[in-house]
Order: structure tokens, then sequence, then C-alpha cells
């Protein structure tokens, strides 16, 4: 599969949420103290980011 979330732990110990594309990083979450947190994050960003609007930056 060339994209997939994956959950790991950071240098703090939080578990943190990233997106990759063919093995590369394209976002991550802020940190989260449980594994369960991290799953949440993905669960909303599938569910709310598909109809997400595009905005520039001013």
């Amino acid at each position: 599969m060339a994209h997939h979330f994956v959950i790991e732990k950071n240098k703090a110990g939080e578990f943190v949420a990233k997106f990759k594309y063919n093995s590369e990083t394209i976002f991550w979450t802020e940190g989260y103290s449980s594994r369960a947190g991290a799953q949440n994050a993905i669960e909303s960003i599938k569910k709310n980011g598909p109809g997400a609007a595009t905005k520039d930056a001013e």
C-alpha cells in the first residue's frame, strides 16, 4: 500500500500518528499520552479530512 497511517512514539515518549506515502512522512499529529488518543486522531482525520476546504495563508 502506497499510503498509510502509522502510530509511533516520539522522543518524549508520546504517541504520534503519522501519515506516510511511499515511506515518506507527509504529516503527523501532536503527541498523545496514549495509543488510543493517536488512534482517535487518525479516525478524526479520516472522517473530517475529505471534505475540508483548502485556504491560502495570508
